[in-house]
């Protein structure tokens, strides 16, 4: 009987990747009755150049276009593929390839994406982020501490006029950011335009009275060409960011955006509203530090990565990843989490902290991540027993508090904001 299928032609344990290859490293399971062997074969082969079953002639190039499987450890294996493969500034279809069909094969029980490492000589197609960590410092004239902000919550149900009184509240006690949720983009009780309009009243306002540069993430989120627009309002009311719910809109739509934004001297603030359908589960999908990973290469300024310690799925290891995927120049290999990854020319981003957040629990994310950070405690300041003004500056007495290095006990002896957080939520830890 001829031979049907030549998966075993995309294995070589003996192969070395090239320096051009880009380096995929996947969890696999085998279904029952597949080898290892077949199973990462069925991985490689139909991410690159293979099929189902062996064919009559083909060209001699397809041999160098090969993807080949070359190291398994366990469950985990890594792929390596050619260069050639991928077109230049394409990540749609870079992503067609190495989280397409796979995903659906037969013959693999489950499978997740967790890490790529990317050649310059495909990095190099990509312009990154626009102003990098240091440029937002200079922007917001914030340069040691985190950077912080608050959602108003509920995240949606607010007139446009009472989430600018809200948002001049958390100006005033202290934050740099107000944000809208991600389900907040233009409603009948809340329209964009309206919202931009008094958000820019109320910023002035704050601005003038404290001295202190304020600014939001105001949600874009749309189709593409009405995206276009509100960043145009945006850039008009003097707002220097915009909000994009990414996994929802597409990476094609954010790679448009990123020069359009650009052009108007606005910063993204991506949203990874949806991620959780395709990171959550740990043995298949995609990890959250490869969807960082994409988005710093678009040109995101910053991206929600988790905080580990407040109510959304998450390790304190998979969170520093992800940090690391967004801030270093040039990131090292971490166990099954990370691989080797040279930024070049690519500039920095900032992991963002949110979901669940108080003041009580600054110190633990702040351990975690240090400063370089936009840390978004909401319901944790609009909560407080003295209002959102109060519970701003709780938030901020914290951070004060974790950077002089005392606890937050220490602390509240003497900032009755703080003392009062500290009694409503301690150090609880949301579910």
């Amino acid at each position: 009987m001829a031979k049907i299928d030549w998966y075993g032609e995309f294995v070589d344990f003996k192969y070395s990747p090239a320096k051009d290859d880009l380096v995929c490293l996947f969890y696999f399971e085998p279904m029952a009755g597949m080898t290892i062997k077949e199973t990462i074969g069925r991985i490689a082969s139909e991410s690159s150049t293979g099929t189902w079953t062996t064919l009559y002639k083909l060209p001699p190039r397809m041999k160098k276009l090969q993807s080949i499987a070359y190291h398994v450890d366990g469950n985990y294996a890594r792929v390596a593929y050619p260069s050639g493969l991928w077109e230049n500034g394409n990540l749609c279809q870079l992503l067609s390839g190495i989280a397409g069909n796979i995903f659906g094969m037969k013959s693999v029980k489950n499978l997740r994406l967790i890490d790529v490492s990317l050649p310059q000589s495909y990095i190099r197609h990509f312009k990154g982020p626009h102003f990098g960590n240091d440029g937002i410092r200079r922007m917001m004239g914030v340069y040691k501490r985190p950077l912080t902000g608050a959602v108003p919550k509920p995240k949606i149900g607010f007139s446009a006029a009472e989430h600018a009184k809200i948002g001049y509240e958390t100006w005033m006690g202290g934050f740099d950011f107000v944000k809208d949720d991600e389900n907040l983009t233009s409603t009948s009780f809340n329209s964009f335009s309206d919202r931009v309009k008094m958000m820019a009243r109320m910023r002035d306002k704050a601005e003038k009275e404290t001295g202190e540069r304020k600014s939001a993430f105001i949600n874009i989120t749309a189709e593409t060409e009405e995206m276009k627009k509100r960043a145009k309002m945006l850039a008009e009311y003097g707002w220097n960011y915009a909000m994009i719910d990414v996994v929802v809109t597409g990476n094609a739509s954010v790679h448009t955006l990123r020069d359009y934004c650009s052009d108007l001297g606005l910063a993204i603030h991506a949203h990874r509203a949806m991620h959780a359908a395709f990171d959550r589960n740990p043995k298949h999908g995609i990890t959250m530090q490869f969807l960082a990973k994409i988005m710093r290469l678009i040109g995101v300024s910053q991206i929600h990565s988790g905080t580990a310690v407040g109510k959304l799925v998450g390790t304190k290891d998979e969170a520093k990843a992800i940090a690391d995927t967004l801030r270093e120049k040039h990131v090292k290999a971490h166990g099954k989490l990370l691989l080797d990854q040279n930024w070049g020319k690519i500039k920095s981003a900032f992991p963002v902290s949110s979901g669940g957040l108080h003041p009580g629990l600054v110190p633990d994310v702040m351990n975690i991540y240090g400063n370089e950070l936009v840390l978004l405690v909401s319901g944790g300041i609009h909560g407080h027993p003295k209002g959102t003004r109060a519970g701003a500056e709780a938030a901020m007495q914290a951070i004060e508090a974790t950077m002089d290095g005392i606890t937050l006990e220490e602390k509240a002896g003497k900032s009755p904001q703080l003392a009062l957080a500290l009694k409503k939520w301690g150090h609880y830890k949301p579910k």
